[in-house]
């Protein structure tokens, strides 16, 4: 996807907390939904907010359900103010905060036999991964494996994430796997 579709993107999930916190435009700059038509087209990203290099809150939609333009306005409130792990986002906050937008390819099942394969078949700094047990669910994002390199470490905490034992596996435990295009503001 072109780089000046992720100056756009930023834009908007910036204007959109802008205005959530009441300092800026109601809505989106004027012309950008004319003028970018692939903004109406079905989308899912997350946004992620860091504040002095540290998660501040990081929200998403794993399947695309809504034209992408409003995923990242709706994804972008969602995550400076119904982020569980954080308390809403502050006026104060807002200028020194980094947004960032991962736009997310469609979850592509990944079938395994039991964790050794599920571990060997993850692709490390690439794929995204969606795990899901009985209803119990978690994703970690491509960016996550910065932070866990190693596929054992990263299942473990993603299942911890999903409120099981880092150690459970079961043959029921079902992954899907996704690509992101990512876009990040220059830090301030």
């Amino acid at each position: 996807m072109p780089p000046e579709r992720g100056r756009v993107l930023l834009a908007i999930a910036r204007e959109s907390l802008a205005e959530a916190l009441g300092v800026g435009r109601a809505g989106p700059s004027p012309g950008i939904e004319r003028a970018e038509p692939w903004l109406a087209e079905p989308g899912a990203c997350f946004v992620t907010l860091t504040l002095n290099g540290h998660l501040r809150g990081c929200v998403g939609s794993l399947y695309a359900h809504r034209p992408l333009g409003e995923d990242v306005r709706s994804n972008a409130r969602a995550a400076a103010f119904r982020d569980s792990r954080f308390p809403p986002l502050t006026r104060e906050e807002l200028p020194r905060i980094t947004v960032e937008v991962s736009l997310l390819s469609a979850p592509v099942p990944l079938p395994v036999r039991d964790e050794a394969e599920a571990r060997a078949r993850l692709r490390p700094g690439r794929d995204g991964v969606i795990l899901d047990y009985r209803g119990a669910r978690g994703t970690f994002l491509p960016q996550v494996w910065e932070q866990l390199p190693d596929p054992r470490s990263f299942l473990d905490q993603l299942k911890h994430k999903a409120g099981l034992a880092p150690t459970f596996w079961s043959p029921e435990i079902q992954l899907w796997t996704y690509e992101v295009t990512k876009w990040e503001e220059e830090p301030s």
